[in-house]
Formats: structure tokens, sequence, C-alpha cells
């Protein structure tokens, strides 16, 4: 029995969860944002505490922060799978890496440049690739908006010890070397504003296109979606052969289920 809490819009992470429960033989309880007590003032550890004994899993999208979510799984005595917070969008993290694997074999040499906010998604990228040896992570930033510097140091010394390599730069004129796969995400991340109206004018600079693409020929495009047309990528690049969007999109059933899969057994 598998609960999904979701209290933020999701097309792809929550179909894949609740598909991929059920392939693997569950049931789900689909629960909205105002389905809970949480929504009058119940404690998160009270939560935490009475959904642990009635659920086998809870696979949770909040805008909380991960101490709020860790406040949750710590009474509730069952796997709570992150599927994305405020700071950190592991299981993107987990569906992109997968689908790196399947597409380059062996990814160390791998160079990845990343295009946009430093957002939860960007995080997991850092997480993630600093554990591969020899892979590579460059983050182009507006300034501004970059990672966190604490996500960022942390990235950086788990490469060191991996021997792998994460940077951040803040103009595209700044990217080192060749690009194996570039990517971005929509510059309003879960269509939340920015509270300064000339925003768009720091990012219009990291915007995806058939010129930027271009000078990496042989470079795969990816993106988590969905995806703004015309903004943070164009149609062309987005439906154009050297993208791998649909395919990571499709791969977020396979990585569901695999998380399930591994919390369950």
């Amino acid at each position: 029995m598998v609960g999904t809490l979701f209290s933020h819009t999701s097309t792809r992470t929550r179909t894949a969860f609740t598909s991929g429960a059920i392939r693997l033989g569950g049931t789900v309880i689909a629960y909205g944002p105002n389905d809970l007590q949480l929504a009058t003032g119940e404690p998160l550890s009270d939560t935490g505490r009475i959904l642990g004994g009635m659920l086998d899993a809870l696979v949770v999208r909040d805008s909380v922060g991960e101490n709020d979510l860790r406040e949750l799984a710590g009474t509730a005595s069952i796997p709570v799978i992150n599927a994305m917070v405020r700071e950190e969008h592991p299981t993107q993290g987990l569906t992109d890496i997968a689908l790196l694997s399947h597409r380059f074999g062996s990814l160390r040499g791998l160079h990845l440049v990343y295009l946009g906010e430093g957002n939860n998604t960007a995080a997991a990228l850092a997480h993630g690739l600093a554990l591969i040896p020899g892979a590579a992570l460059t983050l182009a930033t507006p300034a501004g908006y970059g990672l966190d510097p604490a996500v960022l140091v942390r990235a950086q010394q788990t490469a060191k010890e991996w021997g792998s390599k994460v940077v951040e730069v803040h103009r595209v004129d700044d990217i080192d070397g060749d690009a194996d796969v570039v990517y971005t995400t929509q510059w309003q991340t879960t269509g939340t504003s920015k509270s300064d109206p000339d925003w768009r004018t720091a990012f219009t600079p990291f915007a995806v296109d058939e010129r930027l693409m271009a000078r990496w020929p042989d470079a795969f495009f990816m993106h988590d979606l969905p995806a703004r047309r015309g903004e943070e990528v164009t149609s062309g690049v987005l439906d154009g052969p050297r993208s791998l969007a649909w395919d990571q999109a499709q791969m977020k059933l396979a990585s569901a289920m695999a998380v399930l899969d591994w919390c369950l057994t």
C-alpha cells in the first residue's frame, strides 16, 4: 500500500510513482494538499506516526524543506520517498543518471552543462554526478540565481573525494571545453514567480537554442519538463534529433519502480 502526498502539481513524477506502484502489484492512496489534517494544523510528526501504521511507503512532493520531510519520516516507520522538496529533486537526479548510463554506458569523462537557475533539479544533478568518478558538471547560472552555496560546497567536496568535478559559472562564455549533454529546466521552477520584475533579462542569455547547441554539435539535450517553449528552450531543440527530453520523461517510470522496489524489499 503506497500513499502519494502531492501538494504541488505534477505530471511525470506523480504518474510514474502511481503507475509504478500498480505495476509492482501495489495499491495507491492519493492525497491532495487539503486531504489530510496537516491542512488544519496537525503536526508532521503525528501525521507520520498515523500513516506509518497504515501504509507501506509514502511518496511526498511539497514546498516544505528537507527538515520538515525528515520530521514526517522520523515517526513514520516506513520509507518516505522525496519526490521533490524545495532544496532538491532526488528522483529526477536518479532518472537523469539512469538515462545517461543507458545512453553512454560508462559516465567517466562525461561533461554535462546545465544552464539556468540553480534550483532543486540542479542540486540533484550536482549531488549525483559528484559521485561518479571522472564525470564533470558545469552549472551556468545567472548571477544571483546560482546553486545554494552550501549545496555547491558539499557537491564539490564529494567530487574531490570521488574524482569528479563540479563547477559553477555565471556567464555562458565562461563554460570550458566540449559538452556531451546540455541540460536546462523551466526558469520559474514549479511556476513560482520571482521577486525581481526584470529577472528575465538575467536569464535570457542562458536560453538553449539552435545557435547554442551548434557550439557543441555532438551534444545531446535534456530537460526535466515541463518546458516553456520559446523561453528556456526553443521548440527546434526540444523536438530535435538530439533531444533526450522525451526519453527522460519515460525513464521516470522505470526509476520510480526501482525506488519503490528498493524501499519495499
